[in-house]
């Protein structure tokens, strides 16, 4: 956390299980983790993902706003290199990001 950044954060990674895909589990868990951010004072997040899947699709129709594309930035499991793409969400309340 720098003392600039103390009202955003960064999620890492949010995962499901295979198993337990399709359910609609990513989603409560990433309105959980909207919720628990806002309630510790936080107005911004910030995340990746990899470009073309699920998961890019699913920040989207959470309202998640889609910055850009970084081609080739990390390598799926088999060792292909993969574009990730950049999201933030403001979350609201006295003094929230707006997108410019």
């Amino acid at each position: 956390m720098t003392a600039n950044g103390r009202h955003r954060a960064d999620v890492a990674k949010l995962m499901v299980h295979r198993a337990d895909r399709g359910r609609g589990l990513a989603g409560r868990l990433l309105a959980a983790l909207e919720s628990a951010a806002a309630a510790r004072g936080l107005r911004t997040l910030v995340l990746d993902t990899e470009t073309d899947s699920p998961a890019e699709r699913m920040y989207a129709a959470a309202g998640w706003t889609r910055v850009g594309t970084v081609p080739d930035f990390a390598t799926d499991p088999t060792g292909v290199p993969r574009g990730t793409t950049v999201f933030y969400k403001p979350l609201g309340g006295a003094g929230a990001a707006s997108p410019r």
